[in-house]
Formats: structure tokens, sequence, C-alpha cells
């Protein structure tokens, strides 16, 4: 059972998480992250902060600065579908019958959800000094990121 817990969790995480931005002014956008149970509220806060910076760049700016945000979970845990198995045995006229039932697994569901607004700058604009840099968020291959979605809260 173990070996098959890490296979499945392993699989939940290289595509558990979304990310979509929605363009609220010229220099202003809401951010907003949804990633599966195993990820967690800090994994959905990571999927916002980098679909951030992947805004901010494709917005043609060059920094943000996160001046709001709210988080959710709804996660829960709810027991699978389980098996009745029943036996009889016949002796004469008489039946003797006995059910027995197997629980299912305990499945997971939900998500963590994160939301950012974001307010954008461009180098030298009045408050880009103490803004973060998107192409230093994204790191060293940050162009590649720009054309990859953000599916996973892991890295």
């Amino acid at each position: 059972m173990q070996k098959s817990f890490v296979y499945l969790a392993m699989s939940v995480l290289a595509g558990c998480a979304s990310a979509s931005t929605v363009q609220t002014s010229r220099d202003t956008a809401i951010v907003q992250s949804s990633a599966a149970p195993a990820c967690g509220g800090i994994g959905a806060s990571k999927v916002a902060a980098k679909e951030a910076a992947i805004a901010t760049l494709k917005a043609g700016f060059d920094s943000y600065v996160i001046f709001n945000g709210a988080s959710e979970s709804n996660i829960a845990v709810v027991q699978g579908p389980g098996t009745y198995n029943t036996t009889a045995v016949v002796s004469g006229s008489m039946v003797s019958a006995t059910t027995t039932y197997q629980p299912g697994m305990p499945m997971v569901i939900g998500h963590h959800g994160q939301s950012f607004a974001i307010k954008m700058f461009h180098d030298g604009d009045p408050g880009s000094e103490s803004a973060l840099s998107a192409k230093a968020a994204l790191g060293p291959d940050w162009q590649k990121q720009m054309t990859n979605p953000v599916l996973t809260c892991v890295g």
C-alpha cells in the first residue's frame, strides 16, 4: 500500500496546479492559483507567485509588488466506496450466511487556492525600487518559463 501511495502522490504532483491572470488596469492584475491537496497552501502560493512574475513580463513590465492577497482551502478526507462479500452455507433446509464489509480507501478531495493583487512597474517608475524583479523571481531560465503554463507546485 505504501508503494502505490508514493506513486500516486508523485503522479498527482506532476500536474497538480493551475493559475490564471486577469488584468484589471494597465498596470494591475489579479493572479489566482489552484493546487492539489498534496501541494498544500504553500504550493498554491508558489504557483501564484510564479504566475505573477510571468504575467508581469507578458504585460511588458519588469517588476511587481503584491499589494493584497487571499487564500482558501477546502480539503476533506472522505471514505471511498467499499465492497461486500457474502458467503452462504446450506445445510438441509437451513441457510447460514455471513456478509463482510471491506471499507474502501480514504480519498483526499478539494484544493488549495491563492490569489494576489499585483501592481506592475517598469524599471525607474516611482515605487519600482521596492518591487520584485519578475526575471529574478523566475530564475535564469525565465524565457523558457514564459512559454510553459504553471502546472506543478514543485520547484
